[in-house]
């Protein structure tokens, strides 16, 4: 399995490093960039690609990463 990095940045999109299989749907969408930032505002025009709109709408990305929690 290739190695990939995936980041989610402050406020912003994923960033994606390495050789990835990415499909919108059932397109499939080729990547020839050594890495890509994909969308999570859901506001960009070039989606599935971040395309700098996060900022212009304020996105603001949950405080911090909400733990799993434990059924007894």
């Amino acid at each position: 399995m290739p190695d990939v990095k995936i980041t989610a940045t402050r406020n912003g999109p994923y960033k994606v490093e390495g050789p990835i299989d990415l499909y919108y749907g059932d397109l499939r969408i080729e990547t020839d960039q050594p890495t890509v930032f994909l969308c999570r505002c859901s506001a960009s025009s070039k989606k599935p690609f971040c395309d700098g709109t996060h900022s212009k709408i304020g996105f603001q990305a949950a405080a911090q990463i909400v733990p799993e929690s434990k059924e007894d």
